[in-house]
């Protein structure tokens, strides 16, 4: 169902397409949106190492949730800061692309346990997190992407 990649020496193992979603503070989700015109939208994210499943929060209306509703399928797109191999000016980009299905959150302690597990790639300040997990935990909408495939590479910008 999934293409396989065609440049695979650039292909990065599921380890490290799995490090990058933990390590990394945001990146775009993509949705069919409106007139089924893709709809890309920059977002942080917490990667769940106990059921695989990447968190996201948001408002409860708007363009992305209404276009969720309408259809489950999304991809999410990861990638890092890259690095400079010695003597080369061209940045090594590592990406991660994840396919599938979203999936909302109903259950309240759990929206605030990922809340508090995504505010700590930000802050480890608990007293703030708690005051605004009591201020905007309510209203806040929680989903998933449930992964039907992941799939990640080395890019050399030259």
């Amino acid at each position: 169902m999934f293409r396989e990649m065609l440049r695979k020496k650039q292909q990065l193992p599921e380890e490290e397409c799995i490090e990058i979603l933990k390590n990394e503070l945001r990146g775009v989700l993509s949705v069919i949106g409106d007139d089924d015109y893709p709809y890309g939208m920059p977002i942080n994210h917490f990667y769940c190492e106990e059921d695989g499943k990447i968190y996201f929060h948001s408002g409860r209306k708007g363009h992305k949730i209404d276009a969720m509703k309408r259809h489950d399928k999304a991809s999410f797109c990861v990638y890092d800061q890259g690095f400079r191999r010695e003597g080369e000016w061209a940045l090594n980009i590592r990406s991660v692309i994840v396919f599938g299905r979203i999936e909302f959150i109903e259950d309240k302690e759990k929206i605030y346990e990922i809340a508090r597990r995504l505010s700590y790639k930000f802050t480890d300040d608990e007293e703030y997190i708690e005051r605004e997990i009591v201020r905007s935990g309510p209203g806040t909408l929680m989903f998933a992407l449930v992964p039907e495939h992941i799939t990640g590479k080395l890019v050399n910008e030259a």
